[in-house]
């Protein structure tokens, strides 16, 4: 089991790395279990005076209905050996699975928010604001071809509450 230290959100590491490469699991309650699913898009950064993140989900998805109703949620980054889990938590929809149990993966609560136990890093995030991608607003035309269903992303800024990262003990 990992122990977590809190450190300031200015200690994290590169972002486009993280998000864009080693990939992210958006964790949310899902009435008594959690629900992660991965994401590879977002942002961190400062904005309001505030440390915040930015996710993006696609109205399709499970996770979309419950980031709604909650106010707040966690953002993990795993190491390396997490990368199928990953994937499926990507691929599988947790309206018809329990992910973290398919994958082998443990949530715990902190602050009430559900956490990913074998997480290296973890966000708490708060949602401070949210709105939809408009077709209408994209100034670079090819861009639309990500949206072929017309499926756009709502966005999500949050703030980021605690930075946690983890120890072996």
């Amino acid at each position: 089991m990992k122990r977590f230290r809190e450190i300031a959100p200015v200690e994290l590491e590169n972002a486009i790395k993280l998000i864009g490469k080693d990939w992210m699991l958006i964790t949310v309650r899902d009435g008594e279990k959690q629900n992660a699913m991965t994401a590879s898009w977002g942002s961190l950064g400062v904005l309001w005076n505030k440390n915040v993140c930015t996710v993006y989900i696609r109205p399709q998805r499970y996770t979309y209905g419950l980031i709604e109703r909650e106010e707040r949620f966690s953002i993990s980054f795993m190491d390396e050996s997490y990368r199928e889990a990953l994937r499926y938590c990507g691929r599988v929809s947790g309206r018809d699975h329990d992910k973290l149990s398919d994958t082998g993966l443990s949530a715990a609560e902190l602050d009430g928010v559900p956490v990913l136990r074998e997480a290296r890093l973890t966000l708490i995030c708060r949602k401070l604001y949210s709105d939809d991608i408009k077709k209408g607003c994209f100034l670079e035309e090819g861009l639309l071809d990500n949206y072929k269903d017309n499926d756009f992303h709502r966005f999500y800024i949050c703030e980021i509450e605690k930075a946690l990262l983890s120890e072996e003990e």
